[in-house]
């Protein structure tokens, strides 16, 4: 397995919404933070759009991923087929081997064969540019809808970006998310949650933690993707939240958090 940096990892640096920092992280700066903690992969996903950059800017960041030897992925939200047609072009100059696409509201409204009718031709195009693509199990998107449309499409060059924690929202624990589609997968978002109880006793909330520190079950997680290539690209990620103490508090803690991250996924992934 192969440990990259997922571009929400820094998340509150980047800018997100109408939380913007005075000076964000460019696409560049990304190349830099992997090389740093040592990682192998960048995954760039929709909070940082390549399609802002011009082609040369595409070529200059393939050039520097080269020299700091460094794969690159990227990723978009939605299934609007001229973003992913769009988003193709500029994986051919990142020379990515996996674009990673995230179903957004309409998308989850749309039946699954016509959906599937419009994926068809872009996988075509995806495997003609030498990459798969990657489906996002995301926040509202249930996972056996999923496995549904991956049946329907049939095709080996379209697949799972595995989240382990996203489906929750979708009221999936992980166990069933990952049982269902691990047969599916070919990317991973790794990445930590607690579950902490209201101290009043109304309810609870789910919020994020630095991986190995909550309850995602990583280990038995990567033991049911045993069957996957021993080179996939495991993107980590974590779910900081912006509290009271504001942005520029949330940017401080993004480093060490994702520096404790790689470390703990270094030692999961030994051996895999």
């Amino acid at each position: 397995m192969k440990l990259g940096l997922g571009s929400y990892a820094y998340r509150w640096s980047i800018g997100i919404k109408d939380q913007i920092p005075s000076k964000p992280l460019t696409a560049f700066d990304l190349l830099d933070r992997a090389e740093a903690l040592g990682l192998e992969v960048v995954q760039y996903a929709d909070n940082m759009p390549l399609d802002r950059y011009t082609a040369d800017d595409h070529h200059k960041l393939y050039e520097i991923a080269q020299q700091k030897g460094l794969q690159l992925e990227l990723g978009t939200q939605c299934f609007d087929a001229d973003e992913v047609d769009r988003y193709i072009e500029i994986g051919k100059r990142l020379h990515t081997k996996i674009m990673r696409v995230a179903l957004d509201a309409e998308d989850s409204h749309m039946p699954v064969p016509e959906l599937a009718e419009q994926l068809r031709p872009r996988v075509d195009r995806a495997r003609a540019a030498g990459m798969k693509i990657a489906i996002e199990n995301h926040f509202n998107y249930p996972s056996p809808r999923m496995v549904d449309l991956l049946e329907a499409v049939g095709d080996d060059h379209l697949g799972v970006c595995l989240d382990v924690a996203n489906s929750i929202c979708a009221n999936e624990w992980p166990e069933e998310t990952i049982s269902l589609l691990a047969p599916w997968t070919i990317n991973l978002h790794l990445k930590d949650y607690e579950i902490t109880p209201d101290p009043y006793g109304v309810g609870f909330r789910i919020h994020g933690v630095p991986l190995g520190t909550g309850r995602a079950p990583i280990t038995w997680t990567l033991d049911q993707l045993a069957h996957c290539p021993a080179d996939m690209s495991v993107i980590l990620e974590h779910w900081l939240m912006l509290e009271s103490d504001g942005l520029e508090e949330a940017i401080a803690k993004e480093q060490p958090w994702i520096e404790q991250t790689t470390a703990a996924a270094k030692t999961f992934t030994k051996g895999r």
